[in-house]
């Protein structure tokens, strides 16, 4: 029993080691455990911090391997450009070799362009003084050249002012002679087809079409005298019956021969001191003739612009500047203006506000001046009053269509410009008139084709008529000088009883001769300047200024 109690006891007290054992070993699990614990925690962190690794080498990797590729590709340029480099470097040294050579020749050159430099110094020195004295003469030579202008337009003036002295003394009726340029209207429509552009770009080329037409449509006329233009040449050729070329010359000469590119101011410069006179106290007539279509309204009405202003707007123009200017020496001009026309032997008031032919105008002459009753006398202030007053009358104007003009003036115009002038300093006064007639075309009954219209005809031939009597006075007055009692016959026609102060010797007149330039009216430009040339050998006497003293 002991021995049980021994075993038992030794058997609890193994068991309690055991227990004590277990305990430990539970105790010692647990420390292994939270050891494992820690250890696997551990792991964990040491596997994402290798993951991390990882990634951040592959990534270091991928970069590696991509700056490789990079630096591999710029090594191979590098490569290239330093293959290029090395072809520059050899071209480079091929270059200088041969400009080494090239700068041994251009040294040589230098040498002897720096020789010739200097001779070129020397040259230049002789030619630089040269070049001063011939400024100098150039300057000496401009300066001459400004006085001879201005002597040569100072004895242009003198000369004009003489040779207007000259005729006035003479007593002549001056004419001068204006031929029209050529007209797109004058080219007949199956030549003007051969046109292309313009009619006055296409006149002055050359080519055959274009002289063909000119030869067709002009007639043959040259100015000879290219230093005074006093004379103008009519020509014509035609074959007679034998077949044989006859050829015909026609010379004329007048006081002064416009060509057909001659402008309005040129006409006027020539008519403007004798169109002033009218404020020195002269009567002063100048007067438009021709065929109908040569260009008498153009020469003295014109155009509605400055540069085609006719005769009449720069006449009257001139005469306010002229008056505006002797204000300074104690002249006070009164102008007025009347517009009359003379139609089928009529006399109608153009600027009139009531019907044509209800009144009886009568002309009366006293004392050297003309005066037509019951017409409207208009004052004027500006010289632009007077293209209102031609716009005006241009409306009220007889026109009818004939073969020679669609628009042909029928009847005759004339514009009386009345001017009174007193000094109020000396008490002297003068009065002057200047008149400006545009006459009716004057052609033949077979040219005009008015023939077959009983009206037109009528107006033909009282346009014959008054032309008629106008040249049975101008005959007239060239008899005078050799029988002094010979009459001349201005009551013939209305028109030469209003102009008979104008032509007999109380006033400063001009007859300007318009031309067609065209080959079909040859025969009517002939008679015209036959005409005109017996004009300018008229004698009418000598002008008379009209002027008072006041005591």
């Amino acid at each position: 029993m002991e021995m049980e109690k021994t075993k038992v006891t030794e058997l609890q007290s193994n068991h309690l080691n055991l227990e004590r054992n277990l305990a430990a070993a539970r105790a010692h699990e647990l420390v292994q455990k939270r050891e494992l614990n820690s250890a696997a925690d551990e792991l964990e962190s040491l596997k994402r911090k290798y993951s991390r690794e990882t990634e951040d080498l592959s990534a270091d990797l991928r970069k590696k391997e991509r700056e490789l590729r990079e630096a591999t590709e710029d090594l191979r340029l590098a490569r290239a450009d330093l293959e290029r480099e090395r072809e520059s470097v050899q071209t480079l040294k091929t270059t200088v070799e041969s400009q080494s050579t090239a700068h041994i020749t251009l040294t040589a050159q230098n040498n002897a362009l720096t020789t010739q430099l200097a001779a070129l110094r020397s040259s230049l020195d002789y030619s630089s003084a040269d070049a001063s004295n011939m400024r100098m003469e150039l300057e000496t030579l401009r300066k001459r050249y400004t006085e001879l202008e201005s002597e040569i337009r100072e004895a242009e003036m003198v000369r004009r002012k003489l040779h207007n002295t000259i005729q006035e003394l003479k007593g002549n009726i001056r004419v001068f002679c204006r031929v029209r340029p050529l007209l797109s209207s004058d080219i007949p429509p199956e030549l003007s087809l051969t046109i292309t552009g313009s009619l006055s770009s296409a006149l002055k080329t050359n080519t055959e079409d274009i002289k063909r037409i000119r030869e067709q449509c002009l007639a043959q006329i040259d100015f000879p005298d290219q230093r005074d233009h006093k004379e103008i040449v009519l020509k014509s050729s035609s074959e007679s019956a034998m077949g044989q070329e006859r050829k015909e010359a026609w010379n004329f000469t007048f006081d002064k021969v416009f060509e057909s590119d001659s402008t309005q101011a040129d006409v006027f410069e020539d008519i403007s001191q004798l169109a002033q006179s009218c404020t020195d106290g002269y009567n002063v007539c100048i007067f438009a003739y021709g065929q109908t279509g040569s260009g008498k309204s153009f020469t003295m009405e014109g155009g509605p612009t400055e540069e085609t202003a006719g005769m009449i707007p720069r006449a009257v123009e001139q005469v306010f500047q002229v008056a505006e200017y002797m204000k300074s020496k104690g002249w006070e001009y009164k102008m007025e203006g009347q517009f009359l026309e003379i139609y089928n032997e009529t006399i109608n008031d153009l600027l009139g506000k009531g019907e044509f032919d209800k009144k009886k105008h009568e002309i009366k002459h006293d004392k050297g001046s003309t005066r037509v009753t019951d017409v409207v006398v208009v004052p004027l202030k500006s010289s632009s009053q007077v293209r209102t007053l031609l716009s005006m009358a241009q409306s009220r104007r007889t026109v009818a269509s004939t073969l020679m003009n669609e628009r042909s003036s029928r009847s005759h115009s004339v514009f009386t410009l009345r001017i009174t002038g007193t000094n109020v300093h000396s008490g002297e006064s003068c009065e002057g008139s200047l008149n400006l007639v545009d006459l009716a075309g004057s052609e033949r009954l077979n040219s005009s084709g008015a023939g077959s219209d009983k009206d037109r005809l009528k107006e033909t031939q009282n346009i014959n008529k008054s032309l008629s009597a106008l040249a049975d006075v101008i005959a007239a007055l060239g008899e005078k000088g050799e029988k002094s009692d010979k009459h001349i016959p201005y009551r013939n026609s209305k028109l030469t009883y209003l102009l008979q102060n104008s032509l007999s010797g109380n006033s400063k007149t001009l007859m300007v001769l318009n031309l067609s330039p065209l080959a079909t009216h040859l025969g009517e430009s002939l008679c015209s300047l036959r005409f005109a040339t017996k004009v300018n050998n008229t004698t009418i006497g000598t002008a008379k200024r009209t002027t008072r003293v006041s005591s």
